[in-house]
Protein backbone atom coordinates (compact mmCIF):
# COMPACT_ATOMS: atom_id res chain seq x y z
CA UNK A 1 0.00 0.00 0.00
CA UNK A 2 1.02 3.68 -0.54
CA UNK A 3 3.26 4.91 2.25
CA UNK A 4 1.77 7.35 4.87
CA UNK A 5 3.74 10.75 4.99
CA UNK A 6 5.51 12.04 8.79
CA UNK A 7 3.64 14.81 8.04
CA UNK A 8 0.41 13.32 7.96
CA UNK A 9 -1.53 14.00 11.05
CA UNK A 10 -4.28 11.06 10.40
CA UNK A 11 -5.42 8.51 7.68
CA UNK A 12 -8.13 6.62 6.66
CA UNK A 13 -8.88 3.55 4.55
CA UNK A 14 -11.86 3.17 2.30
CA UNK A 15 -13.17 0.30 0.56
CA UNK A 16 -14.35 0.34 -3.20
CA UNK A 17 -17.82 1.93 -2.81
CA UNK A 18 -20.46 -0.21 -5.56
CA UNK A 19 -21.92 2.22 -8.21
CA UNK A 20 -25.44 1.08 -8.49
CA UNK A 21 -27.85 3.75 -9.11
CA UNK A 22 -25.64 6.53 -8.92
CA UNK A 23 -27.04 8.56 -11.94
CA UNK A 24 -29.98 8.56 -10.49
CA UNK A 25 -29.00 9.82 -7.50
CA UNK A 26 -26.96 12.52 -9.34
CA UNK A 27 -30.26 13.67 -10.35
CA UNK A 28 -31.80 13.90 -7.16
CA UNK A 29 -32.69 18.01 -6.73
CA UNK A 30 -30.57 19.61 -4.16
CA UNK A 31 -34.03 20.68 -2.30
CA UNK A 32 -35.08 17.31 -1.57
CA UNK A 33 -31.77 16.63 0.07
CA UNK A 34 -31.44 20.00 1.77
CA UNK A 35 -35.14 19.47 3.14
CA UNK A 36 -33.76 16.72 5.13
CA UNK A 37 -30.86 18.58 6.93
CA UNK A 38 -31.73 19.15 10.57
CA UNK A 39 -27.95 20.32 11.65
CA UNK A 40 -29.06 21.42 14.97
CA UNK A 41 -31.64 18.85 15.83
CA UNK A 42 -34.93 21.06 16.11
CA UNK A 43 -36.69 17.75 16.45
CA UNK A 44 -35.22 16.40 18.99
CA UNK A 45 -34.72 12.66 17.40
CA UNK A 46 -30.69 12.72 18.09
CA UNK A 47 -30.39 13.21 14.45
CA UNK A 48 -28.85 16.16 12.75
CA UNK A 49 -28.14 15.78 8.95
CA UNK A 50 -26.43 18.38 7.64
CA UNK A 51 -25.05 18.88 4.34
CA UNK A 52 -21.33 19.08 2.85
CA UNK A 53 -20.35 21.53 0.75
CA UNK A 54 -16.89 22.23 -1.80
CA UNK A 55 -15.26 24.73 -1.52
CA UNK A 56 -16.94 26.67 -4.01
CA UNK A 57 -20.12 26.22 -2.15
CA UNK A 58 -22.04 23.82 -3.71
CA UNK A 59 -24.07 20.77 -2.39
CA UNK A 60 -21.80 17.65 -2.12
CA UNK A 61 -23.15 13.80 -2.62
CA UNK A 62 -21.05 11.21 -3.94
CA UNK A 63 -18.06 10.17 -1.42
CA UNK A 64 -17.96 8.58 1.76
CA UNK A 65 -17.91 12.35 2.85
CA UNK A 66 -20.11 13.58 0.35
CA UNK A 67 -17.13 15.50 -0.58
CA UNK A 68 -18.20 15.33 -4.68
CA UNK A 69 -21.02 17.62 -5.79
CA UNK A 70 -21.31 15.63 -8.87
CA UNK A 71 -21.02 12.36 -10.42
CA UNK A 72 -19.14 13.83 -13.40
CA UNK A 73 -16.23 14.95 -10.78
CA UNK A 74 -16.82 11.65 -8.29
CA UNK A 75 -15.60 9.87 -11.55
CA UNK A 76 -12.67 12.13 -12.48
CA UNK A 77 -11.52 11.75 -8.91
CA UNK A 78 -11.97 8.27 -9.26
CA UNK A 79 -10.02 7.90 -12.18
CA UNK A 80 -6.84 10.08 -10.24
CA UNK A 81 -6.82 8.47 -6.89
CA UNK A 82 -7.87 5.17 -7.55
CA UNK A 83 -5.74 4.00 -11.02
CA UNK A 84 -3.17 7.54 -11.32
CA UNK A 85 -5.10 8.41 -14.59
CA UNK A 86 -5.18 12.12 -14.79
CA UNK A 87 -8.31 13.19 -17.20
CA UNK A 88 -10.32 16.22 -18.16
CA UNK A 89 -11.95 16.87 -14.82
CA UNK A 90 -8.99 16.01 -12.83
CA UNK A 91 -5.75 17.40 -14.21
CA UNK A 92 -3.81 17.11 -11.23
CA UNK A 93 -0.96 14.16 -11.04
CA UNK A 94 -0.94 12.52 -7.68
CA UNK A 95 2.03 12.01 -4.98
CA UNK A 96 3.66 8.75 -3.45
CA UNK A 97 4.11 9.18 0.08
CA UNK A 98 3.57 13.07 -0.55
CA UNK A 99 6.34 13.01 -3.16
CA UNK A 100 5.89 13.82 -6.36
CA UNK A 101 6.35 11.11 -9.29
CA UNK A 102 10.30 10.69 -10.06
CA UNK A 103 11.26 11.98 -13.56
CA UNK A 104 10.64 10.26 -16.03
CA UNK A 105 8.35 7.51 -14.37
CA UNK A 106 4.79 8.97 -15.87
CA UNK A 107 5.87 10.70 -20.04
CA UNK A 108 2.28 11.03 -20.99
CA UNK A 109 1.11 14.51 -21.11
CA UNK A 110 -1.89 15.69 -19.06
CA UNK A 111 -4.72 14.85 -19.09
CA UNK A 112 -4.16 11.09 -19.44
CA UNK A 113 -7.33 10.08 -21.28
CA UNK A 114 -9.09 12.07 -23.68
CA UNK A 115 -13.20 14.26 -23.10
CA UNK A 116 -14.58 11.34 -25.32
CA UNK A 117 -12.92 8.42 -22.78
CA UNK A 118 -13.97 9.89 -20.18
CA UNK A 119 -17.33 10.93 -20.78
CA UNK A 120 -18.07 7.37 -21.58
CA UNK A 121 -16.33 6.08 -18.59
CA UNK A 122 -18.76 8.49 -16.90
CA UNK A 123 -22.01 7.51 -18.84
CA UNK A 124 -21.44 3.91 -18.75
CA UNK A 125 -21.86 4.71 -14.55
CA UNK A 126 -24.11 6.90 -14.95
CA UNK A 127 -26.92 4.46 -16.40
CA UNK A 128 -25.62 1.47 -13.72
CA UNK A 129 -29.26 0.86 -12.24
CA UNK A 130 -29.90 0.20 -8.96
CA UNK A 131 -30.49 -4.31 -8.52
CA UNK A 132 -34.04 -5.30 -8.49
CA UNK A 133 -34.74 -5.95 -5.07
CA UNK A 134 -34.73 -9.71 -4.11
CA UNK A 135 -38.11 -11.28 -3.45
CA UNK A 136 -39.59 -11.13 0.10
CA UNK A 137 -41.22 -13.82 2.25
CA UNK A 138 -43.22 -12.55 5.43
CA UNK A 139 -40.45 -12.06 7.40
CA UNK A 140 -38.91 -9.85 5.27
CA UNK A 141 -41.44 -7.91 4.67
CA UNK A 142 -42.02 -7.38 8.91
CA UNK A 143 -38.43 -6.50 8.62
CA UNK A 144 -39.59 -3.15 6.81
CA UNK A 145 -41.84 -2.24 9.79
CA UNK A 146 -38.73 -2.96 12.30
CA UNK A 147 -36.41 -1.03 10.12
CA UNK A 148 -38.51 2.08 10.71
CA UNK A 149 -39.65 1.19 14.15
CA UNK A 150 -35.69 0.87 15.46
CA UNK A 151 -35.19 4.61 13.82
CA UNK A 152 -32.88 3.48 10.64
CA UNK A 153 -34.82 5.56 8.02
CA UNK A 154 -34.22 8.82 9.78
CA UNK A 155 -31.39 8.89 8.09
CA UNK A 156 -31.64 5.84 5.41
CA UNK A 157 -34.40 7.48 3.94
CA UNK A 158 -35.83 4.26 1.72
CA UNK A 159 -36.73 6.49 -1.27
CA UNK A 160 -36.09 9.78 -2.70
CA UNK A 161 -36.94 11.19 -5.77
CA UNK A 162 -35.50 12.61 -8.93
CA UNK A 163 -36.48 15.98 -10.51
CA UNK A 164 -36.71 17.50 -13.80
CA UNK A 165 -34.12 15.94 -16.65
CA UNK A 166 -32.69 16.17 -19.82
CA UNK A 167 -32.38 12.27 -20.06
CA UNK A 168 -36.50 10.23 -19.46
CA UNK A 169 -34.89 7.28 -17.56
CA UNK A 170 -33.72 9.83 -14.68
CA UNK A 171 -36.32 12.38 -15.33
CA UNK A 172 -39.02 12.11 -11.53
CA UNK A 173 -37.73 8.48 -10.84
CA UNK A 174 -38.56 6.98 -7.52
CA UNK A 175 -35.24 5.92 -6.01
CA UNK A 176 -34.80 3.21 -3.75
CA UNK A 177 -32.17 4.67 -2.04
CA UNK A 178 -31.90 4.36 1.36
CA UNK A 179 -29.56 7.36 2.14
CA UNK A 180 -30.47 10.95 2.59
CA UNK A 181 -26.93 11.83 1.72
CA UNK A 182 -26.21 14.16 4.23
CA UNK A 183 -23.50 13.52 6.75
CA UNK A 184 -23.97 12.58 10.17
CA UNK A 185 -21.69 11.95 13.44
CA UNK A 186 -21.05 8.49 13.51
CA UNK A 187 -19.09 8.69 16.63
CA UNK A 188 -15.06 8.70 17.59
CA UNK A 189 -14.42 5.13 17.05
CA UNK A 190 -15.59 5.18 13.16
CA UNK A 191 -14.03 8.70 12.95
CA UNK A 192 -10.44 8.89 10.16
CA UNK A 193 -10.06 12.21 8.55
CA UNK A 194 -11.61 15.47 7.59
CA UNK A 195 -12.85 16.18 3.80
CA UNK A 196 -14.36 19.24 2.72
CA UNK A 197 -16.57 20.76 5.99
CA UNK A 198 -16.92 17.24 6.59
CA UNK A 199 -15.78 16.16 9.90
CA UNK A 200 -13.11 13.05 11.31
CA UNK A 201 -16.24 11.71 12.88
CA UNK A 202 -18.82 12.62 9.85
CA UNK A 203 -19.76 10.26 7.47
CA UNK A 204 -22.67 10.54 4.57
CA UNK A 205 -25.03 7.90 4.59
CA UNK A 206 -24.18 4.88 3.24
CA UNK A 207 -26.75 3.96 0.00
CA UNK A 208 -28.13 0.32 0.48
CA UNK A 209 -28.99 -0.23 -2.69
CA UNK A 210 -27.32 -3.66 -3.54
CA UNK A 211 -26.65 -4.23 0.09
CA UNK A 212 -26.84 -8.25 -0.52
CA UNK A 213 -24.11 -8.15 -2.59
CA UNK A 214 -21.96 -6.57 0.03
CA UNK A 215 -18.60 -8.39 1.50
CA UNK A 216 -17.39 -5.93 3.63
CA UNK A 217 -19.31 -3.09 5.72
CA UNK A 218 -18.16 0.07 6.95
CA UNK A 219 -16.44 3.16 5.14
CA UNK A 220 -13.48 1.09 5.91
CA UNK A 221 -14.27 -2.70 5.68
CA UNK A 222 -14.05 -3.13 9.08
CA UNK A 223 -17.33 -5.00 10.04
CA UNK A 224 -17.56 -8.45 8.29
CA UNK A 225 -21.56 -8.57 8.79
CA UNK A 226 -24.52 -6.46 8.39
CA UNK A 227 -25.13 -6.93 12.12
CA UNK A 228 -21.51 -6.04 13.17
CA UNK A 229 -21.90 -2.87 11.15
CA UNK A 230 -24.89 -1.92 12.74
CA UNK A 231 -23.42 -2.80 16.36
CA UNK A 232 -20.76 -0.19 15.19
CA UNK A 233 -22.97 2.73 15.22
CA UNK A 234 -22.18 5.15 17.20
CA UNK A 235 -22.94 8.89 17.75
CA UNK A 236 -26.21 9.70 15.53
CA UNK A 237 -26.22 5.91 15.03
CA UNK A 238 -26.54 4.83 18.63
CA UNK A 239 -30.12 5.23 19.34
CA UNK A 240 -30.74 3.31 16.27
CA UNK A 241 -27.99 0.63 17.49
CA UNK A 242 -29.11 0.25 21.22
CA UNK A 243 -32.77 -0.48 20.18
CA UNK A 244 -31.35 -2.77 17.70
CA UNK A 245 -29.44 -4.63 20.24
CA UNK A 246 -32.46 -4.87 22.40
CA UNK A 247 -34.93 -6.42 19.43
CA UNK A 248 -35.53 -9.98 20.03
CA UNK A 249 -34.31 -12.69 18.08
CA UNK A 250 -37.41 -12.94 16.29
CA UNK A 251 -37.76 -8.99 15.04
CA UNK A 252 -34.00 -9.28 14.54
CA UNK A 253 -34.05 -11.74 12.30
CA UNK A 254 -37.03 -10.19 10.43
CA UNK A 255 -34.54 -6.87 9.67
CA UNK A 256 -31.69 -9.35 8.63
CA UNK A 257 -34.43 -11.44 6.15
CA UNK A 258 -35.50 -7.51 4.73
CA UNK A 259 -31.82 -5.72 4.33
CA UNK A 260 -30.68 -9.17 2.53
CA UNK A 261 -33.31 -8.41 0.06
CA UNK A 262 -31.84 -5.37 -1.11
Amino acid sequence: SEPIPKAATDSGHRTTPDLFGFGLLDAVPDAVILARADPLDRNHDGISGRPNRTADGRLGRFGRKAQAATLREFNGDAFVMEMGITNPVNQTEQTVGGEPLPPGVDPLPEPEISAAQFDAANTFVRFLAPPPRAPRDAGGVLGILVFAKIGCTACHVPALVTGANSIAVLRFKVVPAFTDLLLHDMGPELADICLGQAQPSEFRTEPLMGLRFVTAFLHDGRAATIEDAIAQHGGEGSRARDRFLRLSRFERTALLRFLRTL
